[in-house]
């Protein structure tokens, strides 16, 4: 069964292990969550249990999120998000907190992806340039567009478009730290978005 929690990514530093070693980390914020509510095999088709964090001003939520977040006697959150097949013990209401997690579990990361805006072939799609003197007319093009015959071009050819801002799941990371009185997460190497992008913290499935 799965387990996971929300959280805020604030930033990177490092640690160093007890044989010297530096260890990369990213730190996030992982403040109580509370739990919204909790779908059943009968009732939904698939169990899940819904998480929410940080609260929502009351002027930017709506008559049926303020229902929703009453019937666990809370405010509207600004993030909320699922984890599929939890463990049976949630209750709506309760809260869930960083001491979930335990140093040396494996974790999956999932977060918002920078925007880079729009990109050219070379930096969306790491393709070769072509040479840039000796009379070249190819440089940094997406060069050609396909075979003749089928008069178009297909579906899912590479080319120059919006790059980034895209669900992006880094698996089988590692818990080093849980820090409960600051209800901090530093997870080994990086994880997906930007500085205070809110990001799922979930039980590796391929653990």
């Amino acid at each position: 069964m799965a387990k996971g929690i929300l959280g805020r990514k604030i930033g990177m530093t490092q640690l160093f292990s007890e044989d010297g070693e530096m260890v990369p980390v990213t730190v996030v914020q992982a403040d109580p969550n509370v739990v919204l509510q909790t779908k059943t095999l009968e009732n939904d088709g698939y169990e899940a249990v819904q998480l929410g964090i940080a609260d929502k001003k009351s002027v930017r939520s709506n008559k049926p999120e303020k229902g929703h977040a009453e019937k666990a006697n809370t405010n509207p959150k600004r993030y909320v998000r699922e984890i599929r097949n939890a463990l049976d013990e949630y209750e709506v209401g309760q809260e869930v907190k960083v001491n979930i997690f335990e140093p040396g579990e494996t974790i999956d990361v999932t977060g918002t992806s920078k925007g880079k805006g729009f990109q050219g072939a070379i930096k969306r799609h790491n393709q070769s340039r072509g040479p840039m003197t000796h009379g070249s007319h190819y440089h940094r093009s997406p060069g050609a567009m396909g075979a003749i015959d089928p008069m178009h071009v297909f579906k899912g050819k590479k080319l120059p478009g919006q790059m980034g801002g895209n669900t992006v799941t880094i698996q089988n990371l590692e818990v080093v730290k849980v820090d409960e009185e600051n209800n901090l997460l530093l997870i080994k190497g990086n994880v997906p978005g930007a500085k205070k992008s809110y990001v799922t913290i979930t039980s590796a499935v391929k653990a």
